[in-house]
């Protein structure tokens, strides 16, 4: 199941509904822990809801599409609806005001409702930046936000409609107790001003004047949106991994205006704290990384990805180009001169054309990746292709001496 290509949402279903770990029935406080836990809860997804499909080669973007769509599937299943599933959401995203812009319009311009449609819906969706080369630049590639989508499509299937002030008022609910939040602290840490940005780039709508606390906690009644408010209110207060008394007492003030227990302010606390320091490598936020090492490390983890889902066909259409073979085996002994990188570059291009999944690098920009291709095209050919190369095991023997 590859979620980056057509036909991914049917394949996802197929093999979630036959997985031994499909929860048979249903409670939405299991669901919201198994969103939390998966890190789709605070924006960094690391693997699927339930353990219920293998993502051992699914980058964050990948497994945040996956989580989403069985969200939905599994809170239509809830409400044991007795519309088609993709019906349902396909027409939940079309009430949305966000999609019945002149960009939304065009983009889904004669398609009826399909799992095609859904696809591209939830591709939208995700994505703070959908430009490849710009969001190869930015570790804050993955709307964090996309549990409000969750509590809204769960208030369309309860009530057969969700308005456009709904949203408004939902998101400037989670606004204003966020913000306040953050307004406790005097001097912003490198981790605060990256979880502005992203929560700004998050909400769906722009230019609204940021509303009092005491106007939209009255607002706030369904227990699944209290407890995400909670947890985003502990993931802002989390940059120093202390509570300090001003935030004890805001949290405090928080759990009596939701009329919460303890125990919850407290669970949400720790299991922010338990996340980020398990995680603590692959969360983006925490890393510390320039415009440079962010723009290669996400561009090196999508052309390994890209590189491993196409490796026997490029290998093979790479055998067929002899000159190329050559050339690519030289580059290990010796550096090629300009023309020769070119011949490489052109022959790579010719040979990507035919894959699809690799026409990516043929868009503006993509020449800037090539470097990080040849770099991987040594893991799909014969190890005599690299006589510098060692084996995994003799690598990490080497390692450890």
């Amino acid at each position: 199941m590859n979620p980056s290509a057509k036909g991914w949402i049917k394949k996802l279903l197929a093999e979630y509904q036959s997985s031994d770990t499909t929860p048979v029935s249903c409670s939405l406080d299991a669901l919201y822990n198994e969103l939390k836990d998966s890190g789709f809860i605070y924006g960094t997804n690391l693997k699927a809801i339930f353990n219920s499909v293998p993502t051992t080669d699914l980058t964050h973007e990948e497994l945040c599409k996956v989580n989403m769509i069985l969200s939905f599937h599994y809170i239509h299943k809830c409400y044991n609806s007795e519309r088609k599933f993709v019906d349902t959401v396909t027409d939940f995203y079309n009430i949305v005001d966000d999609f019945k812009s002149s960009f939304f319009q065009e983009l889904f311009l004669g398609k009826k409702k399909s799992y095609d449609l859904l696809e591209s819906m939830i591709n939208k969706r995700i994505a703070i930046d959908d430009n490849v080369i710009t969001k190869n630049f930015n570790y804050l590639i993955t709307n964090t936000l996309l549990f409000v989508d969750v509590l809204a499509y769960e208030k369309y299937l309860q009530t057969g409609e969700v308005t456009d002030q709904y949203l408004r008022d939902l998101e400037a609910t989670i606004e204003t107790i966020i913000f306040a939040a953050l307004d406790l602290k005097t001097e912003k840490t490198k981790y605060d001003k990256s979880l502005i940005k992203l929560f700004e780039s998050s909400f769906r709508y722009d230019h609204r004047e940021r509303l009092q606390y005491d106007d939209v906690i009255k607002k706030v009644s369904n227990l699944l949106t209290k407890y995400y408010i909670i947890d985003l209110v502990c993931m802002t207060f989390w940059t120093d991994k202390i509570i300090d008394d001003e935030e004890h007492a805001f949290l405090n003030r928080l759990g009596n205006d939701l009329q919460v227990t303890n125990d919850v302010l407290m669970k949400a606390a720790a299991d922010i704290a338990d996340f980020y320091e398990e995680h603590k490598d692959e969360v983006a936020l925490l890393k510390s990384r320039n415009m440079i090492q962010s723009f290669y490390e996400n561009s090196s983890n999508m052309v390994k990805k890209l590189i491993n889902r196409n490796k026997k066909r490029l290998a093979t259409e790479m055998y067929e180009s002899k000159e190329l073979m050559v050339l690519l085996t030289q580059s290990t002994t010796r550096s090629l001169s300009d023309e020769e990188q070119k011949r490489v570059k052109d022959q790579l291009l010719d040979i990507f054309k035919s894959i699809p999944s690799l026409a990516i690098f043929m868009l503006p920009g993509g020449m800037l990746l090539l470097p990080i291709v040849i770099k991987y095209i040594p893991n799909i050919l014969p190890s005599g292709f690299d006589d510098n190369r060692l084996e995994e095991e003799e690598a990490q023997e080497f390692d450890e001496e």
